[in-house]
């Protein structure tokens, strides 16, 4: 049952872990690629911008990820405008990279946070020139449906601001989106250790996304595995579906029809 409900599928491609990893911050390609191997991921993000697409020559992180088992979603990190999202996305699918992209518009250098209206509008760009739109945003239910309006193939809202750690901050519009929407829905930045990952997946979301959690952790290997896990427990929690909370006790071993009483 963990194996097979383990595979999740978007825009008719099925992936067989519902953790997808990313590949910054660590301290060497090397651990990178350990790190991949221990989570049991089989999709990576990578930033267009960080890999030297002039010179295949030169040695690259692309050379640390086996793409016989890792499906590599480019992504436009470090883009403020739809302009600059939609290019870096052209540029790394003429390069060969994928015509898939986790779209990034980033409206403050402080937060990260999202441009949402820039978001809307480049997504709607990308959906017509062939790309499968994956793109990451806000917790706001309301935006969320405005990209799939706009062709999204997945959204991705986070769970708290990008690298920090916080966890899932606002449960609720997490549980809301997950409701409404009608693609998949990846949480996406904030995790900062397994129980985080094992929240969102309660909450029904269909993966988790992350990079410094595992990358910053003082054992990037070890953390690894242990999300793989996290999003495993959390699967199979939201399936089996938990029960209700109470504000008082009940017993475990009812009394009613003991001997005696």
């Amino acid at each position: 049952m963990a194996r097979a409900d383990a595979r999740f599928t978007i825009a008719g491609r099925t992936f067989t872990s519902r953790l997808i990893v990313g590949t910054g911050k660590y301290s060497s390609h090397a651990v990178m690629a350990q790190a991949h191997a221990a989570s049991g991921a089989d999709m990576v993000t990578v930033a267009v911008r960080r890999v030297n697409i002039s010179d295949r020559s030169r040695e690259s992180l692309l050379d640390y990820i086996d793409t016989s088992t890792m499906f590599i979603l480019p992504n436009t990190a470090g883009c403020y405008t739809a302009d600059d999202a939609v290019r870096t996305a052209m540029l790394g699918r003429e390069a060969g990279l994928s015509n898939w992209v986790k779209l990034e518009v980033i409206g403050d250098e402080r937060t990260l946070f999202t441009e949402n209206e820039a978001l809307v509008n480049a997504t709607r760009i990308l959906v017509r020139e062939g790309f499968v739109v994956l793109p990451y945003t806000s917790d706001d239910p309301i935006v969320c449906r405005k990209l799939e309006d706009a062709g999204a193939a997945a959204v991705m809202p986070l769970g708290a601001p990008i690298g920090s750690g916080l966890g899932i901050q606002n449960v609720n519009n997490i549980r809301i989106i997950r409701e409404f929407s009608r693609v998949p829905v990846i949480v996406d930045a904030g995790v900062g250790t397994a129980s985080d990952a094992t929240v969102a997946m309660e909450l029904g979301a269909d993966g988790v996304l992350m990079n410094t959690a595992i990358a910053g952790a003082q054992e990037p290997v070890a953390m690894a595995e242990a999300m793989k896990h996290a999003v495993i427990a959390g699967r199979l929690a939201y399936r089996a579906g938990r029960i209700p909370m109470k504000m008082y006790a009940t017993a475990s071993s009812p009394v009613e029809g003991l001997v005696g009483r």
